[in-house]
């Protein structure tokens, strides 16, 4: 490393700080520390750094005030959060807020520096590109499927809109994704959004989660904190697994969302808020509703609007086309140069029923594609488990049928009219619409 890399570290606890110091300044950094908020607004405003190791919690601020006074004073400085894993749900939501990264403690040196080098790669690379390669990675999910094909009219549709969606499907079937579509697609896109994973707050904790908290409300709260609802003001809050939420927590949760306001905890003041709120859930929230585990009233007010986040065997096509995807991410991930899959192992894919959809086959491919040391995966580079228990293939086979009968029938339909496509969409008796998103869909001319 060269001398020019300057580095912040910022936390309270004086002998790790300097032991850290010692570490990262023996391999080529330059490294100042400071042991409160205050002392490292002091050195931001005074100096200028590439990457700022802070801790989450210090002794007279919130760490998040930290990462927003750097992000003010030096937008293109990268910020690594190191915090215990009770707080790595906030960590994840300073993501949002600009942090590059987190790292858990007990920090592990080699993953700091791993950390601080994937944050150097990342400052030099042009914010354009950035968001071309942000963008590709958003282009996967989508596919051939028809029913997909709905999803996305679904979603252009509600997303410029301000209602509630209430998205439901499996786990690993891109729950997420959806939700960053409709913000990505929305006036609000250039706010703030908020993922919120609502099975991981602790009960009584998540007051303070969502509605903030003052100094001094409980045990534990030596700052200010910013709640959910406050931090994506302006933007979207995405609640995920929102079946997992206390009944005592519904209550306050339905009590925001009418008055549009919320208390920190320990405070007599409340504070306005904007956010377009966004639910997802792998329950039957309905069920919950009639066996009186979910308040009827907030499942109505979150359930505006509804989608469903399709799973792998309802979109058996489309199996080639998201295995390519992850195999090129892989492959850039891994700096590999895997060219695809044998045969076998896509009829493997086609017929295995992926209990965790997408997440599942991302894993299942990134592994695939580090063991792989040819030009192409085969069954031995994919886990075992996946060949026994593969569903029959006749399914398969009769959904192969239909569609190569289909396009031969509007191949014949066009020739007989010469291309004419309303002529061709009477004689197979469709209507046009139909047809050309047929044509689409099979990539006929």
């Amino acid at each position: 490393m060269v001398m020019s890399v300057k580095i912040l570290l910022v936390d309270d606890d004086t002998t790790f700080c300097l032991m850290l110091k010692t570490w990262l300044s023996k391999r080529g950094f330059e490294v100042e520390e400071a042991f409160s908020c205050r002392e490292a607004s002091s050195k931001i405003k005074g100096g200028k750094y590439d990457v700022v190791l802070t801790d989450l919690r210090l002794p007279d601020e919130d760490g998040l005030v930290v990462l927003q006074n750097i992000k003010k004073a030096m937008p293109e400085a990268q910020v690594i959060l190191m915090t215990g894993y009770a707080d790595i749900n906030t960590a994840v939501q300073a993501m949002k807020l600009g942090a590059f990264d987190y790292v858990a403690k007990p920090v592990i040196p080699d993953e700091i520096l791993k950390k601080i080098q994937e944050a150097l790669e990342n400052k030099e690379v042009p914010v354009e590109k950035k968001r071309l390669k942000k963008n590709k990675e958003l282009a996967y999910i989508k596919g051939t499927n028809r029913d997909a094909d709905r999803l996305y009219e679904y979603i252009r549709l509600v997303a410029p809109t301000m209602m509630t969606v209430l998205i439901t499907g499996e786990s690993g079937s891109g729950k997420e994704y959806i939700a960053r579509l409709i913000h990505n697609q929305s006036v609000r896109r250039d706010a703030p959004f908020v993922a919120v994973d609502c099975g991981a707050i602790p009960k009584d904790l998540a007051a303070s989660e969502f509605f903030g908290h003052v100094k001094g409300a409980f045990t534990g709260a030596v700052s200010d904190k910013i709640g959910y609802f406050v931090q994506a003001s302006g933007g979207t809050i995405f609640l995920d697994e929102i079946g997992n939420l206390s009944y005592d927590v519904q209550v306050q949760l339905l009590r925001a969302l009418e008055e549009r306001k919320v208390k920190p905890v320990g405070s007599n003041k409340e504070i306005a808020f904007d956010v377009r709120i966004i639910s997802a859930t792998n329950e039957n929230l309905s069920k919950a509703v009639a066996d009186g585990n979910f308040r009827e009233d907030l499942y109505h007010r979150l359930n505006e609007f509804s989608l469903k986040a399709l799973s792998l065997r309802e979109r058996r096509e489309d199996i080639p086309v998201f295995a390519n995807h992850f195999l090129a991410a892989s492959n850039e991930e891994l700096g590999k140069d895997v060219v695809g899959f044998d045969d076998a192992v896509m009829d493997i894919f086609r017929r295995y029923n992926w209990p965790g959809n997408l997440r599942e086959m991302r894993n299942v491919v990134k592994r695939a594609t580090l063991l792989c040391q040819d030009e192409f995966i085969m069954p031995e580079h994919i886990p075992a488990e996946l060949s026994e228990h593969l569903s029959e293939p006749v399914s398969e086979d009769l959904a192969l049928k239909r569609e190569r009968n289909e396009v031969g029938l509007i191949r014949e339909a066009l020739a007989k009219c010469h291309n004419n496509k309303s002529e061709a969409a009477r004689m197979l008796k469709i209507d046009r619409k139909t047809l050309y998103n047929k044509m689409k869909q099979y990539s006929i001319e």
